[in-house]
């Protein structure tokens, strides 16, 4: 096969049927002091790889993948970031646990049975992978999340054309407005899915135009990444929820950082205890748990750290090149 510039390989995981696309190599090293200023390099000098990587041919509307870096704090044994079908996202869950588990399984860091420890630098922050190993095999994986938070809770806003919709807002690494979907007339496992991406999409709007979000260290972090719909089982032990962000993208598995988010936003309620487990559940039957593990402050709001739980697993594996009149070299979206 002849191409045009490096060849860039990747792993392909999934965790709770949402994709990871590991970029492995062929990618140009990523300059930056922090790791917030290499999300910025990326997208400013290097963004025709992610659409390469995300969009179609080589993708799809709904891919998520994942860029190694080189860490700038001492404490990490690896750093990353997080690009999707519109840019670069601030925290990922779901690739976090299937990093834990390629960690491993690649010698990154050295397994450990029963339980090998890591620390992942994220954009959001460094969050602590405990993955289980057994006969020098990786398999559940459980993440620390960052200081997590609910600044805003049963608040109003009009959504057109649904009316008057309840929301809260809760910090997992990014920001979600969380909605009870019975509100938009829909049921998380039964509605149409383009139905619940107009839903949420919808909130999503409304929300960024009467709210202002703030993040105590950066404003890097203060964007609203998108809307979670549930099926209203808040204060339960199972609730199933779906996740819509970026550019319309549709979460596959509960949404890490979401649940991390969830659980920010039922210990505010007082819906939670710290120690105490729930289980959330995807529009394609996955599950992750999650759990408050500690109580923290953020900025001069009170905060929680949650530990959320999944299982990754390996697709495959790939090579990607362009070829020199390829027209489509940097990819396309039809969706």
């Amino acid at each position: 096969m002849q191409g045009h510039g490096p060849v860039i390989t990747t792993t392909e995981m999934h965790t709770g049927g949402e994709p990871v696309r590991i970029v492995e190599s062929g990618y140009p090293p990523v300059p930056g002091t922090t790791i917030l200023d290499k999300r910025r390099y990326a997208r400013e000098h290097l963004d025709h790889l992610r659409t390469l990587l995300m969009h179609e041919p080589r993708g799809h509307f709904d891919m998520y993948g994942v860029i190694p870096v080189e860490p700038d704090l001492p404490e990490a044994d690896l750093a990353v970031l997080f690009m999707h079908n519109e840019g670069y996202s601030t925290m990922c869950g779901h690739a976090t646990i299937a990093l834990g588990r390629y960690a491993v399984d690649r010698g990154l860091v050295p397994a450990v049975e029963p339980r090998t420890e890591m620390v992942i630098q994220c954009p959001c922050g460094p969050v602590t992978v405990v993955v289980e190993v057994k006969d020098g095999k990786a398999g559940q994986a459980r993440f620390t999340s960052v200081e997590s938070f609910a600044p805003i809770l049963q608040h109003k806003v009009v959504v057109k054309p649904y009316g008057t919709v309840t929301y809260d807002v809760g910090y997992g690494g990014a920001f979600y407005a969380v909605a009870d979907a019975a509100q938009f007339g829909l049921d998380v496992r039964s509605s149409p899915v383009g139905e619940l991406v107009v839903a949420a999409n919808a909130l999503s709007d409304a929300v960024r135009v009467g709210t202002v979000l703030s993040h105590p260290e950066s404003s890097e972090l203060s964007e609203l990444y998108g809307s979670i719909l549930t099926d209203g089982h808040d204060g339960e032990r199972v609730s199933a929820n779906v996740c819509v962000f970026a550019d319309s993208q549709v979460d596959r598995s509960p949404t890490g950082s979401g649940v991390t988010a969830r659980m920010a936003i039922r210990h505010a309620h007082g819906q939670v205890s710290i120690g105490e487990e729930r289980v959330f559940e995807s529009l394609v039957g996955s599950t992750m748990t999650g759990r408050v593990v500690a109580s923290r402050v953020a900025g001069d709001l009170p905060a929680v750290v949650v530990e959320v739980g999944g299982r990754a697993y390996y697709t495959g594996s790939a090579s990607f090149l362009v070829e020199p009149d390829d027209p489509f070299a940097i990819g396309f979206l039809v969706r």
